[in-house]
């Protein structure tokens, strides 16, 4: 019986790596993790299904459910295989914010390498060991702050949150969203777009946008 609760899977984490009955394979459960992930790198999660990665590790689909029950089984198993891509994480010996922002952009430059893993925050999935490491690293930079918890969850939600906003951009591209377009009956818009370029900012805008949000969140209160 599955300790799971009602209307939710069981975790892959919490179930044998392989099961008991049958031949012994001849791939790993991390041979068919590294065999999705290198499918979804190349051509997107769509592409990724138990027959893509079996016809991939030169094997029969049937063999992959010795390890992985479904397909949603091998997509948590991708996601916290990647986030491990995150250590090492930086030791928090400068200010908290610095700290915090050099995590940020190891995780913008993951979701830059693996434009797929934001596909995966849209699904319901289980938290693997790697990203609760993450997690723990991040709470653990913040621990001397006196902000409450919830404060503290909300500033890693949106750390995330801002770097798959800005790795989108990266692989999508620099091209403007005007281009082409009849601007004459918007003259703010004309005006602002017309301007001689400004000096460029002492900071990139990831770090202003994402360091403006976790002073509000986490910096204590001035009033």
């Amino acid at each position: 019986m599955s300790d799971a609760p009602p209307g939710r899977r069981e975790s892959v984490w919490q179930r044998p790596v392989r099961g008991s009955r049958g031949p012994v394979p001849a791939h790993s459960r991390d041979d068919i993790v590294a065999a999705a992930i290198a499918i979804a790198d190349a051509d997107g999660l769509a592409a990724v299904s138990m027959r893509a990665v079996a016809a991939r590790l030169e094997t029969g689909a049937a063999s992959l459910y010795r390890y992985l029950s479904s397909r949603d089984d091998l997509l948590d198993l991708m996601a916290d295989r990647v986030a491990a891509e995150l250590r090492p994480y930086p030791e928090p010996d400068g200010h908290w914010l610095d700290t915090l922002l050099r995590m940020a952009r190891a995780q913008r430059a993951l979701h830059e390498r693996h434009p797929w893993l934001s596909e995966l925050n849209q699904r319901a999935s289980a938290i693997g060991p790697e990203t609760l490491a993450f997690f723990d690293a991040c709470l653990g930079v913040m621990a001397p702050l006196p902000a409450p918890p919830t404060a503290k969850f909300e500033a890693i939600a949106m750390m995330n949150g801002i770097a798959v906003l800005f790795a989108r951009q990266r692989t999508a591209g620099g091209a403007s969203p005007f281009a082409g377009l009849d601007l004459t009956p918007y003259p703010h818009l004309v005006a602002a777009l017309t301007q001689p370029p400004a000096a460029p900012p002492a900071t990139d805008l990831f770090d202003r946008a994402l360091g403006g949000l976790l002073r509000g969140l986490l910096a204590p209160d001035p009033a």
